[in-house]
């Protein structure tokens, strides 16, 4: 069953890039004492999520910001490298935080995967957006339907704040 708005986030290892390199960030490190807008895409590149899903956080941020969201997260079952070319690719770079969830573990954990292996996708991560106060869950968009983020677009969340 998917994680629900009033439950805490389960905790997981994220990768993300630094000027170190790669480097773990746990979901204390990034939501702990934090309000955040974080939103899943099924895969880095793809059409819906860099066409549509990226640019709905991204022509939002200040927005969020006036809105009292410390910061903007996006995660997707890809690797750190991907997820750091993703983010330079779509102008995000200090705006939004690229999550790298390269094994699908966080996905898994709050029941946010599907199998896309039909599509030769392996496992990926359901199109969702949540606003996290501290760790627990305040709002819970998930999209219901494939190539659309309607509920789950940047607009949506930003009008339940």
């Amino acid at each position: 069953m998917p994680i629900k708005v009033g439950e805490k986030l389960p905790n997981a290892t994220f990768r993300m890039m630094t000027a170190e390199g790669p480097k773990p960030k746990t979901t204390d490190d990034i939501f702990k004492g934090k309000k955040v807008a974080l939103f899943a895409v099924p895969g880095a590149f793809t059409p819906t999520c860099n066409n549509l899903h990226i640019p709905s956080f991204l022509n939002n941020v200040d927005a969020f910001k006036a809105k009292g969201v410390d910061s903007i997260a996006v995660t997707g079952v890809n690797d750190v490298f991907v997820m750091e070319a993703w983010k330079k690719s779509t102008g995000a770079t200090g705006k939004i935080d690229f999550l790298a969830d390269g094994n699908g573990e966080f996905a898994k954990a709050i029941d946010m995967a599907f199998d896309g292996s039909g599509n030769g996708l392996g496992t990926r991560s359901k199109r969702y957006s949540m606003l996290v106060e501290d760790g627990v869950v305040k709002n819970l968009n998930i999209e219901d339907a494939p190539g659309k983020c309607d509920i789950s677009g940047g607009q949506a969340l930003l009008a339940q704040l």
